[in-house]
């Protein structure tokens, strides 16, 4: 099969991104996983996920990058659509000139070669693209890729000489972790979401239904921007198009009536539960479970009925 480079993120402690499982089962998908990275003793762990080739360099990520395109000349390079993701895909692609796909849900193979699936509109539309020259430079929305790659027992390991530009580079001055107060599981990585609208009123009623609900479930606790607006819940928990991007197994929205920018943050998900007392509220255009009713009604029966069940 032919090769495919997987360039994936970094944490700032210099673990792996979680979302490195993501990528090289996408890449395993289209071709052979080909993982490059800056520090060999993730090898191993790489080849758990999948990884047939661990390429190491420490040479600045583009330099390398764009050195590994050219040695290996590999059918596709995948990035996770995260912030330093997008912004070292989309400086590869143009050093290296080739086609840039940004955000997509699905990499996959047709008659014509690699193509790619994204979201538009909420998900009210798929759009597939694929690259009319060379090899395309990929970000994937993290959550979106369900496959994972068959662990290999013996990955080849080596040194790719790199050639450094001479271009400047961003460096990290500083980095100070967010002090997390909460207990409930992180937005970005839970399996279980609830989230709120301002519909809720206030943050009392907030905490009380959203977040009342979200422990019941063992869930992180998400928010529209016009909730975080009403500094009903913190911006942390803002979803969508000016907050973070979510894709767990279980979504639940709770008086959202469904505005694109809150859509594209979540509607990846596996099942989506809509409560709305407004029948013609988008959101039930993508919902795979509709409840229409008064959310101050039905979400405490909710609670009260889990918690029995328990």
């Amino acid at each position: 099969m032919t090769e495919i480079l997987v360039v994936p993120d970094r944490s700032h402690d210099g673990s792996l991104d979680p979302h490195a499982a993501e990528l090289i089962g996408a890449a395993s998908e289209i071709g052979t996983p080909v993982v490059l990275i800056d520090d060999p003793t993730h090898a191993d762990a790489l080849s758990t996920l999948g990884a047939a080739t661990v390429l190491v360099s420490d040479a600045p990520l583009v330099d390398a990058t764009t050195t590994a395109l050219t040695t290996l000349n590999p059918a596709a390079v995948l990035f996770s659509h995260t912030v330093r993701g997008r912004e070292t895909a989309g400086r590869v692609a143009v050093r290296a000139d080739k086609a840039l796909l940004t955000d997509a849900v699905a990499v996959r193979r047709d008659a014509e070669g690699i193509v790619t699936d994204h979201q538009n509109f909420g998900g009210a539309y798929t759009a597939t693209a694929a690259a009319t020259h060379s090899a395309p430079v990929i970000t994937v929305r993290p959550g979106a890729v369900e496959t994972r790659a068959a662990a290999v027992a013996t990955p080849e390991v080596r040194d790719l000489d790199v050639e450094h530009s001479g271009a400047r580079t961003a460096e990290v001055v500083s980095v100070t972790p967010v002090e997390r107060t909460s207990t409930r599981p992180d937005l970005l990585t839970a399996d279980k979401v609830v989230a709120g609208g301002v519909s809720l009123g206030d943050a009392d009623m907030f905490e009380e239904l959203v977040g009342g609900l979200a422990d019941t479930l063992g869930a992180a606790v998400g928010a529209t921007r016009s909730a975080v607006d009403e500094d009903q819940v913190a911006y942390e928990a803002q979803i969508g198009q000016t907050g973070v991007l979510v894709s767990p197994k279980l979504y639940i929205g709770i008086g959202i009536s469904g505005a694109v920018q809150h859509l594209v943050g979540m509607q990846t998900a596996d099942t989506i539960v809509a409560i709305n007392n407004d029948e013609d509220a988008p959101i039930f255009d993508i919902a795979d479970f509709g409840i229409i009713g008064d959310l101050f009604d039905v979400v405490p029966q909710i609670i009260s009925e889990i918690e029995a069940r328990k």
